[in-house]
């Protein structure tokens, strides 16, 4: 979809340029508060399957392995992905498509839900969307590895099937929208 590649280039680079003081105060903060670089890199799994480095600002302390204080804060507004902007002006991930995953989930997928691969991985989905408070509600399983496993990777490659059958300028029109107003 060519429209979609020139949405994503357009705007990823107005917000990369619009941003910028935004992402470096974000760096500055990230950097002192976790005492370390303050970009946090990580292999993920792209499009095709073809794994792609993935940026956030970094939020937990490399010594302690816990959230910072600030790192909660971004995480909370988001401002810890702003450099996906990054990813999408490089062409690696776009605005909608599946949240990109580590490897042992994507690139294992078989039968029809194969289709996700061909799919770019996005800033945001419908199941981004539905699982806004993932985090929180792993937290409060015993086994949270086990109910990601079983319950919401499921739901969430369903929803991402749907999304690949679907997919339209239109839809990702709207899924921006809603991501937007939640």
């Amino acid at each position: 979809m060519i429209i979609k590649r020139l949405f994503d280039l357009f705007f990823s680079l107005l917000l990369v340029i619009t941003l910028c003081p935004v992402l470096i105060v974000g760096c500055v903060l990230a950097s002192i508060d976790t005492l370390s670089n303050g970009i946090f890199t990580q292999k993920r799994i792209g499009q095709y399957g073809v794994p792609f480095t993935i940026y956030k600002l970094k939020t937990i302390r490399p010594k302690t392995k816990k959230i910072s204080s600030i790192g909660k804060l971004l995480r909370k507004s988001k401002i810890d992905e702003l450099p996906h902007l990054f990813n999408v002006l490089f062409g690696t991930m776009s605005f909608v498509g599946p949240r990109p995953d580590l490897p042992g989930y994507y690139d294992k997928l078989e039968g029809e839900f194969k289709k996700n691969l061909e799919l770019k991985p996005g800033i945001t989905c419908e199941a981004s969307i539905k699982y806004t408070d993932e985090e929180i509600i792993l937290e409060k399983k015993e086994n949270p590895l086990q109910y990601n496993d079983e319950v919401i990777f499921p739901d969430k490659l369903k929803m991402n099937l749907e999304y690949y059958n679907q997919q339209s300028f239109w839809l990702d029109i709207k899924i921006l929208f809603r991501t937007i107003v939640r």
